[in-house]
């Protein structure tokens, strides 16, 4: 999701200040740390800084760098995380923001600095409240060193947070929360579990199918759409099958950055409006949602805008030139649904996920339905869903993908 735009005139293109590629790239944190400040916030969940973080503090303090820790970021943030980490900030009077591992702790991260130069509870720079571009003053900087390839978090000027008071996820929207330096070592997403590989995969392939065919999409973001689709649709079935495959984990942490500038310069729609409240409801893993949700809303959509559809078809390899555009489209949401199947996506919902009997689902359908038209991606959408056609589609996905007994688990 991205603050609004005309169809025409002037878009802003946003990104991070600095962006280092390559293997080893981490060990270069400490040299730009210090170039912003001498204090650093360290941002990781425990598991992550278990694996990495004697590497990253190994690296901050032989640049000189004070390291202070935070390790209690969960997969999902929550305002309780952030008002802690930043309780920490102010009480060791820190200066730079080092965030460690995905889109959990780069969010919590931008949330910190949010705080950190902003009057006001951290709820109350939601768009629902804000409104969009409602952070007034830039965050301290912020050095993103990502460990998975999918969230394109260090590339955009959005923060999604869990509110658990309410069982919600919103948003925060500003171009005063772009990181500072992202950090992209495909070393450290070695560590990335085979579940978290396809989590992660999906999620940056829905970025990129959702910005390319958003009403706010444009010739820039669709270049950076289309490159990220090839390199994902090649890669994440290779890179989930060996995780050690450097070469597939590298075109994965381009492809999710090229993903990320995508959607953070252009919005995401439906999949994502409806994945959020499904994640918060069901406690599923925000990549999984996506991949759950997804082909469904493509076979929706795909009469609404079947030329892009169509190019995503033969993307996928599931269509060719021959076909015409309409036909094509068609054929889309099978080619998701076989790359789903292809990294065993449902397979994990045994684990993560906490799946109700389909009379509990019902009786919160109206409740996500409504949390997906609050969030705004619904309105970016190529095709606009009524109420009904909403409801419909989390019922579908429930008889289809997330029942016990469900053609996709089954």
């Amino acid at each position: 999701m991205s603050e609004p735009a005309p169809t025409h005139g002037t878009r802003t293109v946003v990104s991070p200040g600095k962006t280092l590629f390559g293997i080893d790239a981490s060990e270069r944190v400490g040299e730009y740390a210090d170039r912003y400040g001498t204090k650093a916030l360290l941002l990781a969940s425990q598991e992550i800084y278990d694996i990495h973080g004697d590497r990253i503090v190994e690296a901050l303090e032989s640049s000189g760098v004070e390291t202070v820790l935070y390790t209690d970021v969960r997969p999902d943030p929550t305002v309780e995380n952030v008002r802690e980490a930043f309780q920490v900030w102010r009480e060791e009077d820190c200066d730079v923001i080092v965030t460690l591992g995905g889109g959990s702790s780069i969010d919590a991260g931008k949330s910190v600095g949010i705080l950190a130069t902003n009057e006001g509870d951290i709820r109350s720079f939601g768009v629902d409240e804000a409104g969009y571009g409602g952070v007034p003053n830039p965050t301290p900087p912020i050095i993103v060193v990502n460990t998975t390839a999918g969230t394109g978090s260090e590339t955009t000027r959005t923060a999604v947070l869990t509110d658990e008071s309410t069982a919600t996820k919103f948003i925060i929207v500003s171009e005063n929360i772009v990181p500072t330096v992202a950090i992209e070592d495909p070393e450290l997403t070695r560590s990335l579990p085979k579940s978290h590989t396809a989590f992660t995969g999906i999620d940056a392939f829905t970025h990129a199918i959702e910005a390319f065919t958003s009403v706010k999409s444009y010739g820039v973001t669709d270049e950076y759409a289309r490159n990220a689709m090839v390199r994902i649709v090649d890669a994440l079935p290779v890179v989930w099958s060996d995780g050690d495959n450097i070469e597939a984990r590298t075109e994965m942490i381009i492809g999710q950055f090229q993903a990320g500038k995508a959607f953070g310069n252009s919005s995401v729609a439906l999949v994502h409006g409806m994945a959020r409240p499904l994640g918060a409801q069901l406690h599923v893993p925000h990549g999984l949602a996506n991949g759950l949700i997804l082909p469904y809303v493509v076979e929706f959509n795909q009469m609404a805008a079947p030329e892009k559809y169509a190019e995503v078809s033969r993307i996928l390899g599931v269509a060719d030139e021959s076909e015409s555009a309409r036909v094509a489209a068609r054929k889309a949401s099978d080619g998701i649904e076989q790359l789903c199947e292809d990294i065993s996506l449902t397979d994990y919902l045994d684990d993560f996920g906490e799946v109700p009997s389909r009379e509990e689902y019902l009786e919160v359908v109206p409740q996500m339905t409504q949390d997906a038209f609050d969030s705004g991606s619904p309105a970016n959408n190529p095709r606009k869903p009524t109420r009904q056609e909403l409801e419909n589609l989390f019922v579908t996905v429930y008889d289809d993908a997330l029942a016990p007994d469900s053609s996709r688990r089954s």
